[in-house]
């Protein structure tokens, strides 16, 4: 995920403050020690049928689950391995019968959890349970408003139950947000996200771009085209300096398309090339996509993989060998190009610029479009000249002159 809000309006200012919260779950993008975000596809049951469904969840059970023991057993080596966020999703995780008990030992380890839902059974029973387990987080995903979000969801009143699920978390003092998926159906309700986010008081906006994965790879079509993709993050940023200049604190990020960073710096570049240069810095240290690295995931089976978009691909399975030994097994081939992409992604990212801030983008999205895993990922929306030209490592030691011209030619 890229902090919008901390990159833009500049909401970390210092190196010794991201030293300092290293830990915080708000700076871990920043982080120099990598330990992985696990995001654990608890069940893959679901009560909704969304279009862009990347585990494609239906509205059943599903045999061979993680057993109550097998799953304590898991909780015990992230512990150990020093995990600091488990993302509990699915499916749905609340229609997980132990999710909470879960999530309780999980906290006494030491690990922060969040949950990921679509938030439609968070009755105030169910919220209660929730602010009890002491979620640090909980993400609800809205993908418009009414009956458009009914519609992309599969069941009509989806929206309503939602809305009501975040206001019962809101009222016990658990932190939510809201989350809405890129597409040409969806892209014309983000000044209703927004609004919603400014109505209902909730403090985290995070807008996700299409990954053509499970149900997602039926709606690729649905992706936007780079010019409109443009336009919606160019939204994106004009809201998130909006929120900050009127002092409301919200949260916005995007996620899975690191271009975002890329393109977030190059136009701060035009006006304020000082700023700019704090801001790739921090880049830097985000090191962009970080599938196989930052964030993992461990699917309703206990397979392993790159992240929560690679459910055709496992490292192993953590019925048979530990989550850690998985993780830092660099013998499967994958795995051992996510820890070292560099030099071996192909297409533009092999001459971009920027691939240091990037790290080579979606490995899925190409994989579907181009049957090549390592291909450029076609979601990147930067132009030819934008990733062609000298990097900032040059600019740093340029010439104010050369500045001048370099940022004239990146306008």
């Amino acid at each position: 995920m890229l902090g919008v809000t901390k990159l833009l309006c500049e909401t970390i200012k210092t190196e010794k403050e991201i030293e300092c919260g290293k830990h915080s779950p708000r700076l871990l993008q920043f982080s120099q020690e990598k330990r992985p975000v696990v995001v654990w596809n608890i069940t893959k049951q679901c009560n909704l049928h969304c279009l862009h469904c990347y585990s494609d969840s239906q509205n059943q059970n599903y045999q061979n689950e993680l057993t109550r023991k097998e799953t304590f057993s898991v909780i015990d080596n992230l512990s150990s391995f020093k995990v600091p966020v488990i993302i509990f999703s699915g499916g749905d995780p609340l229609l997980r019968k132990d999710i909470f008990e879960l999530a309780n030992y999980a906290r006494e380890k030491g690990i922060r959890c969040a949950l990921s839902t679509n938030g439609t059974l968070i009755d105030k029973e169910m919220a209660k349970r929730i602010a009890d387990a002491k979620f640090a987080y909980v993400g609800v995903s809205i993908d418009g408003v009414g009956e458009m979000n009914d519609r992309f969801r599969g069941i009509k009143g989806a929206y309503e139950m939602a809305i009501a699920g975040l206001r019962n978390c809101r009222e016990l003092g658990v932190r939510t947000g809201i989350r809405l998926t890129l597409s040409k159906r969806t892209v014309d309700q983000l000044p209703f996200i927004f609004d919603l986010s400014e109505k209902e008081d909730i403090p985290r906006i995070y807008i996700s771009h299409l990954v053509y994965s499970g149900r997602g790879r039926r709606i690729k079509s649905d992706d936007l085209n780079h010019y409109e993709t443009r336009k919606a993050i160019d939204y994106i940023f004009k809201k998130s300096i909006d929120f900050n200049k009127r002092g409301l604190e919200k949260d916005v990020l995007t996620g899975n398309n690191d271009a975002d960073g890329v393109y977030l710096f190059l136009k701060v570049l035009k006006d304020d090339p000082e700023k700019a240069e704090r801001i790739y810095s921090l880049l830097q240290k985000r090191g962009g996509n970080s599938s196989g690295v930052a964030i993992g995931c461990i699917d309703n089976l206990g397979n392993v993989h790159a992240d929560q978009f690679w459910s055709h691909y496992s490292f192993g399975n953590v019925k048979e060998r530990r989550f850690s030994d998985i993780w830092i097994n660099t013998t499967d081939p994958v795995m051992n190009v996510l820890k070292n992409r560099k030099g071996k992604i192909n297409g533009r990212c092999s001459v971009c610029s920027y691939f240091d801030i990037c790290g080579g983008n979606y490995r899925v999205r190409a994989e579907v479009e181009y049957n090549d895993i390592w291909a450029s990922d076609p979601a990147c929306y930067l132009t030819d000249e934008e990733v062609e030209i000298d990097s900032i490592d040059t600019l740093q030691c340029a010439s104010a002159q050369e500045k001048d011209d370099y940022i004239v030619k990146v306008a």
